[in-house]
């Protein structure tokens, strides 16, 4: 199982995942999407933080000019809560409390995109991401982190997600951090993404509603959402922030201590200032795990139905599916005055729960979609390899799903039925014959 792990001990922004994750072996040319989209340039570098090499990641303005085209005045005043607490949106300034904002290095022709660039609403955000050429994966954790940010940012505020009208989370770099984290994640294709407690720092930082202790209040509501746990210090500065602890959020699952790897590779993202004796690095290691069954966070949705036609119900699997259900299941059911129903259960992502309830709604004419509070289940490691059968001197393939736990472990082996069935058709013999040979033909590696 190919673990990536995360060392929160320094905490964590946007531009430290981006730089951890390149230096532990992700290719960079997968952000190409978003310099495509937005007026941004990624700069990359080496540095050295208390006798450690490691890896920023800086988004910039390629010109000087452009920087300063943006309107900073928002008019909305609703909503302004301000982000830029050091880490990721203020690389120049003298920030006493900014532990990790990277100085400006280089030929004075790149300009830091933070701080620069206009405020977007949630919705103008999400259009922005569905707009760049990502792969579905990608883009499907895009948005689910600027949900998160979203989510955070209503209940700061005591607004709606639809209301809410990004600051500097909302600018281009912001964008540029959370996609490109997405990006890098998938090019490096773990099968677990884990990180030990992220540390937050200490101390104040001054926001443009006041002074706030650290944890900042947008961090403390994506801690809550979060699989992780906080903890403070270790030195008084703002070590979590908000697009840090939402892309977190999403992708990791929290460990007390780094696990048992057979490791790959590592990576160092830097900060930009020295907190010396602490180094001030993100660390990202990358290898072979152990473990049981996989922990992947999930919600489910349920309605009953006393009204749907088998067509409907039928069609229900691919419709739902691609509104991003994992999984779905019909029960016969006996309702109100005994008459004859169905319960419905579908099971997804926590992200997409609520495209995947509009679209069940939609389909069903249903009334009300329940969430049932489930927050995660217990799966296995699943591959395929396809079987060769020779029947009467003619090959067919059959497709055998095989199931192993953390240590790689085979526990089942199981082949795909609607291929047995095809080729049962095919030789004039039983599905059940066809489905034993297909199994036992199973490489014997595997068991």
């Amino acid at each position: 199982m190919r673990v990536l792990a995360f060392d929160g001990r320094m905490g964590a922004s946007g531009d430290m995942i981006l730089a951890a994750l390149i230096d532990a072996g992700a290719d960079a040319d997968v952000l190409e999407p978003v310099t495509e989209a937005l007026p941004v340039a990624y700069r990359i570098d080496d540095t050295e933080k208390t006798g450690i090499a490691a890896t920023t990641a800086d988004v910039v303005f390629p010109d000087d000019d452009h920087a300063h085209d943006h309107d900073h005045a928002d008019t909305d005043g609703a909503h302004d809560h301000d982000h830029s607490h050091g880490h990721d949106h203020s690389h120049d300034q003298a920030d006493t409390e900014g532990g990790h904002t990277h100085e400006t290095a280089g030929d004075g022709t790149d300009t830091p995109a933070e701080g620069h660039g206009p405020h977007r609403s949630y919705r103008e955000v999400c259009e922005i991401v569905r707009e760049m050429a990502l792969e579905p994966a990608v883009e499907r954790d895009a948005l689910a982190i600027f949900e998160l940010l979203g989510e955070a940012e209503a209940a700061v505020h005591g607004a709606d997600l639809e209301s809410i009208h990004f600051h500097e989370v909302g600018a281009d770099d912001a964008i540029a951090d959370v996609v490109g984290a997405a990006a890098l994640l998938h090019d490096l294709e773990p099968d677990r993404v884990v990180t030990t407690p992220l540390a937050t720092g200490g101390g104040t930082v001054a926001m443009s509603h006041g002074e706030y202790p650290v944890p900042t209040p947008a961090v403390v509501e994506l801690a809550q959402r979060a699989d992780w746990s906080l903890r403070g210090g270790p030195v008084d500065a703002e070590l979590l922030t908000p697009t840090g602890a939402a892309i977190l959020a999403h992708v990791a699952d929290g460990v007390d201590s780094l696990p048992a790897l057979d490791l790959e590779s590592s990576g160092y993202g830097a900060g930009g200032y020295d907190l010396d004796p602490h180094p001030n690095v993100l660390r990202t290691l990358v290898g072979t795990g152990e473990g049981t069954l996989v922990k992947d966070d999930i919600a489910v949705l349920e309605t009953n139905l006393d009204d749907a036609t088998p067509e409907v119900l039928g069609g229900l699997q691919e419709t739902l599916s691609d509104a991003g259900a994992r999984d779905m299941s019909i029960l016969p059911a006996t309702m109100k005055k005994s008459r004859p129903g169905h319960l419905v259960k579908v099971i997804c992502k926590p992200a997409d729960r609520e495209r995947v309830a509009r679209a069940l709604a939609e389909e069903t004419g249903t009334l009300g979609v329940r969430d049932a509070g489930v927050t995660h289940r217990w799966i296995a490691n699943r591959e395929f390899e396809t079987v060769s059968l020779g029947i009467d001197g003619e090959e067919y393939e059959v497709s055998v799903k095989i199931a192993s736990d953390a240590d790689g472990e085979v526990y089942d082996v199981s082949a795909e039925y609607d291929d047995a069935a095809r080729v049962a058709r095919e030789a004039g013999v039983a599905t059940r014959d066809v489905i034993d040979r297909a199994e036992r033909g199973v490489d014997a590696s595997h068991r």
